[in-house]
């Protein structure tokens, strides 16, 4: 110790010569030297470096405050170096590991469900949701004031119809302007304001938008029959022959409305052609001024806030050049009366070469506004009476974009119910249904017969059970999750085909006048007589009812993996009932879901499920009060309407099994991890 202590006095001493203290403590009983004026910093520098290289630290221990050329005599030493280096490289190795990690689950993780994908859409008919001010017409400010009621249903998207300013022809598909809201909703400004409350309840909004035509009325139709500019050839014109009232036009093309399509133009001396209403002329979309016009009103919306669109009719947006007669479906018939327009096959005026490359460019220009990080804009196509191969063509081809779905409308169509029928719509769209495309499922909408009137009162139940159980968007049409049926036919005034205007009644809220849809004295058209019962205010406070159990399913189906990125195994079907699975690697359990479309009927489970236990849990049921409670798997009794959604634990998952391969479907491949609570890809 004495030792030590002498070499750390010598060492102080030592440099007492210099200008620097570099961390010793003076020694107060020796003056410091004044440094000398004609010494040069690098002379300093020199002599200190000199002193303290020609030290022996030998035996000497790391104190506070050494000189930096201290610490360097001690840093080379093995004791010190090797720790350092294992820390270093350490933290290289934890680094790499941390990046190569994030990497591979980057790579290995499925796509994120984008925002219409994640839950179910609401499609309204706004002059039939809610009015606001009193006129007898729904409007903008009455959706606006139903919000919560909308976000109380899960829904993740609302979907509002045509609204813009137009002619009441063809409910307000006949438009005159499409940068205008039509008065009878509102103005601009009330639509800026409802997009803003939309997005503010994390919702967002599609809206309708018709490419196909406009009104007679438009100001583009009115320079076009008098020839102005580029305006003249926006529309399709050609000669035709008119005769004292009398036009004979110049082919056999109909109207979906029947009757000739072609209609003479005084001022024009000329025939246009129109797909639907003679007030509806369609725009000549071999014409690229109109082919622009038309994204620029895309572009027009979407700055407004529009996160998607439906575009409607768009089968009928390109006619063949050469206006050849149509073939007759029966070639018998006599031409001259030939008018209904299911008696031609429509192979020169629908889906011509060249219609998807239009779509295509609409996909385009939406993505230009899709850049931002949630904030892809949706486009849908309705393909509405199309072949399954052809409604498919929508989804587009593996590198070129098209619709994110073409709405799915099939199970609109059936007018009488049974396993079977089911069964081949399912099917039919799933295994046509392109590779890592998204499916949609719809039981009603505005231009057809409401579920109850077309199907019954004891199917609403499980129809809504169907739509949230099967994989894909769940499209719910407004009233449909309370069982809102037809109004029956009266005198209307309106100019509409009375088929699919008892349909669009008002929205059923309450039991007072008008079902609590305006307090107007006259509404447009009137309420169901049935909303003293069926009504939401009512169904809120009913523990079985229709609207209670919706809220339910799409609660269910937010929370389940199951639901929402699982695969579909179909069990088996008959004329009577459809079972079918939905589970997803990762989750030891599965759902098993049974729907009875035909009469009461008794079901073994474990004829088609090996290893099924005895008793298995009811998750949902159409019967409220099944819920939660087991039920016999050997001998299931379903009256008709009856749903249950059953819960069981299950290792060996369907769809790996060789029986029902060939009967399992899902479109984003996707396996669970409990462990890292994530999903990936590699099964």
């Amino acid at each position: 110790m004495a030792v030590d202590k002498s070499k750390r006095d010598s060492i102080r001493m030592s440099m007492k010569g210099c200008q620097e203290n570099n961390g010793f403590v003076d020694n107060e009983d020796i003056p410091e030297q004044a440094p000398d004026p004609g010494s040069s910093a690098d002379n300093l520098q020199h002599s200190t470096t000199s002193i303290l290289a020609s030290l022996d630290f030998k035996g000497v221990q790391p104190y506070a405050g050494m000189p930096k050329e201290v610490l360097f005599q001690f840093s080379g030493q093995a004791r010190y170096r090797v720790p350092r280096e294992i820390l270093f490289w350490l933290t290289v190795v934890s680094v790499l590991v941390l990046i190569a990690s994030t990497i591979a689950i980057i790579a290995l993780s499925p796509k994120c469900l984008d925002w219409w994908q994640e839950g179910p859409m609401y499609q309204i008919y706004p002059r039939s949701f809610k009015d606001s001010d009193k006129d007898g017409n729904g409007d903008l400010k009455g959706i606006q004031d139903k919000l919560d009621y909308i976000t109380a249903l899960n829904v993740k998207t609302v979907w509002i119809t045509s609204f813009y300013k137009s002619s009441l022809k063809d409910f307000r598909y006949g438009v005159e302007d499409f940068r205008e809201i039509d008065p009878i909703f509102g103005t601009m400004n009330d639509f800026e304001n409802l997009v803003a409350a939309i997005h503010d309840k994390g919702l967002k909004l599609i809206i309708d938008f018709i490419p196909n035509h406009t009104s007679d009325k438009h100001s583009w139709f009115q320079l076009s029959r008098t020839r102005m500019g580029k305006y003249s050839d926006y529309y399709i014109w050609h000669d035709c022959t008119h005769e004292n009232g009398t036009t004979i036009p110049p082919n056999n093309w109909l109207s979906v409305y029947g009757n000739s399509s072609w209609h003479f133009d005084e001022v024009r001396n000329q025939c246009y052609f129109h797909q639907f209403m003679k007030e509806q002329p369609d725009l000549n979309f071999r014409n690229p001024d109109v082919q622009e016009e038309i994204k620029e009103i895309i572009r027009f919306w979407l700055t407004k806030g529009v996160d998607g669109f439906s575009f409607d009719a768009v089968k009928f947006l390109l006619e063949a050049k050469h206006l050849r007669d149509e073939i007759q479906v029966n070639k018998t018939q006599i031409p001259d009366t030939v008018t209904h327009y299911s008696e031609l096959y429509h192979d020169f005026t629908t889906t011509q070469v060249g219609m998807h490359d239009i779509v295509r460019s609409f996909r385009q220009t939406m993505d230009q506004f899709s850049s931002e990080p949630g904030r892809y804009r949706f486009m849908g196509t309705e393909a509405y009476a199309e072949s399954i191969d052809r409604t498919m063509m929508f989804y587009g081809m593996p590198f070129i974009q098209e619709a994110d779905f073409p709405f799915n409308n099939y199970l609109t169509m059936l007018d009488t119910l049974s396993g079977n029928s089911v069964y081949e719509v399912i099917t039919s769209w799933m295994e046509n249904m392109p590779e890592g495309k998204w499916p949609n499922w719809m039981i009603g909408g505005p231009d057809s017969s409401r579920l109850t009137s077309r199907l019954g009162n004891e199917y609403v139940n499980m129809m809504n059970m169907l739509l949230f159980t099967l994989p894909g968007t769940p499209i719910t049409y407004y009233g449909e999750e309370i069982g809102m049926g037809n109004i029956v036919a009266t005198n209307l005034n309106e100019s509409y085909d009375i088929n699919t205007l008892l349909s669009k009644s008002p929205m059923q809220w309450d039991n007072s006048s008008n079902a609590g849809f305006s307090e107007a004295s006259h509404i447009w058209i009137p309420a169901n007589s049935d909303y003293h019962t069926v009504n939401v205010d009512v169904q809120m406070t009913q523990p079985r009812s229709a609207l209670k159990l919706y809220q339910d399913l799409s609660l269910l189906h937010a929370n389940e993996l199951l639901l929402s990125r699982g695969w579909f195994c179909h069990l088996r079907n008959d004329s009577h009932y459809v079972v079918y699975t939905r589970e997803l690697d990762g989750i030891d359990r599965i759902f098993i879901i049974v729907l009875n479309f035909g009469e009461s009927t008794l079901l073994n489970l474990q004829n088609m499920i090996s290893g099924l236990p005895t008793r298995v849990r009811i998750r949902l049921s159409t019967n409220s009060t099944n819920k939660d409670s087991e039920v016999d798997t050997t001998g299931i009794f379903l009256d008709k309407g009856d749903g249950l959604i059953l819960e069981h634990n299950m290792k060996n998952l369907l769809h790996h099994q060789t029986a029902f391969r060939d009967r399992c479907f899902v479109s984003n491949r996707a396996c669970y991890s409990s462990v890292l609570n994530i999903l990936y890809t590699s099964c």
